[in-house]
């Protein structure tokens, strides 16, 4: 019985941590933008846009095109390598006004 109580409470953590997770992501890309061809391997923000993967770190290489992380507005274009546009022609959001 306490197992189940246990793995109950696990799970019920693990909801709450992923929710919390979101939340904090959507606050963080208020005055960021994506900036591509300068993440290093294993650290991107989320999906390639090249739709290579889905999800976060998973960067195969240093410095692909398709990669992207968040930065702070302006400082992807003083980065060496850094666009705001991949070479497939997406270009990064605007976050959304809050």
């Amino acid at each position: 019985m306490n197992t189940k109580k246990t793995l109950n409470a696990l799970l019920a953590g693990a909801v709450v941590l992923t929710i919390a997770g979101l939340a904090g992501q959507a606050q963080a890309n208020e005055g960021q933008e994506k900036c591509f061809g300068v993440v290093k391997a294993g650290h991107n923000d989320c999906a390639a846009a090249d739709k290579s993967h889905s999800c976060a770190a998973q960067a195969a290489e240093d410095g692909g095109a398709s990669e992207w992380v968040y930065l702070p507005e302006g400082t992807c274009d003083k980065l060496v390598g850094g666009t705001t546009a991949t070479d497939e022609g997406e270009h990064a959001e605007e976050p959304a006004a809050h």
